[in-house]
């Protein structure tokens, strides 16, 4: 869903005028000489830290599963860390548009930033901004991350790229899990409220019987037309729909009445997180997590509301 982000702007420039006071033109980092990383969502931070390893001090702006990323707020303390960053990796098409604001406030010669909208040349036009879901995003997100740490710090050149291919290689149980459920379930059918994971359902052969129309009414929390409200309804009430898949983040009286909807006609219901879980997981660990619950709600009618 677009952030409707609520920056504080007199907090905010306060907080950069402090900081901008304290730094130099050379490369930001730690005391320990770390290079200063910052995703503006957790799971692009989790591609940071996997490439980075040692030499990466990497933080998150958004990391909290069990808040509405939606009314987030970049608070005087955010924007300083942003400001400090020698590299952010930040979404795009709208998502985290405050991340470009704070930016272009605190200029730095040294900086890099990483647009994944960018990384994989979706235009302004692009109607679903949640691009992590789709498995080709990561890998080319992390290899620019690759080679801007090593603009950074090219000593440690070897070590980057030594990463890098760790992280192709376990994106590679990613996607062989999602050909594997393709295979076994083949165009099986799905009711969503939002599209968060429609490029994952749409890597898995899964058939979205949800009017596009509503997902993106939901996501921009405006009204759903009453046609598709009724299409809604009938995929529930007439057992159209295998599985029910919503935004676990941001639940409203709309997504209420899906779940009892789901509920009363035996529908099991997934789940799935606009910023990555923090209980233990990566970025690959939480695909495959998304993954094996729909499996399960397929195979074995099984719900799984959060990871």
């Amino acid at each position: 869903m677009h952030l409707r982000t609520a920056l504080t702007t007199a907090a905010v420039f306060a907080a950069l005028a402090a900081t901008l006071a304290g730094c130099s033109s050379s490369a930001a980092a730690d005391p320990g000489g770390k290079i200063v990383a910052v995703g503006a969502e957790n799971q692009y931070t989790s591609v940071i830290s996997q490439i980075g390893g040692k030499y990466v001090a990497a933080s998150s702006v958004m990391s909290n599963p069990n808040t509405d990323p939606h009314t987030f707020e970049a608070s005087a303390q955010i924007a300083g860390t942003i400001s400090s960053a020698s590299l952010i990796v930040q979404n795009g098409l709208g998502y985290d548009s405050f991340m470009s604001k704070i930016e272009a406030a605190s200029p730095r010669d040294d900086r890099v930033v990483i647009t994944a909208q960018k990384v994989v040349g979706a235009p302004d036009s692009a109607p679903n901004p949640h691009l992590w879901y789709d498995p080709k995003t990561m890998p080319a997100v992390a290899k620019r991350v690759a080679a801007a740490l090593t603009k950074l710090q090219p000593s440690h050149k070897a070590y980057f790229a030594a990463n890098l291919a760790k992280f192709d290689a376990s994106m590679s149980t990613v996607t062989d899990a999602i050909a594997a459920f393709k295979s076994a379930h083949p165009g099986v059918t799905v009711a969503t409220t939002e599209p968060v994971a429609d490029y994952l359902l749409d890597a898995a052969g899964v058939d979205n019987k949800t009017p596009w129309s509503l997902q993106a009414a939901i996501m921009n929390d405006t009204d759903p037309a009453p046609q598709d409200v009724a299409i809604q309804q009938s995929l529930f009430n007439d057992k159209q729909v295998k599985v029910f898949l919503y935004n676990q983040q941001v639940t409203d009286a709309i997504t209420a009445n899906y779940l009892k909807l789901a509920k009363a006609n035996g529908i099991p219901v997934v789940g799935v997180y606009e910023t990555m879980p923090t209980d233990g997981y990566n970025y690959q660990t939480w695909m495959k997590a998304e993954l094996a619950a729909l499996t399960k709600a397929v195979e074995s009618g099984t719900s799984t509301a959060k990871l």
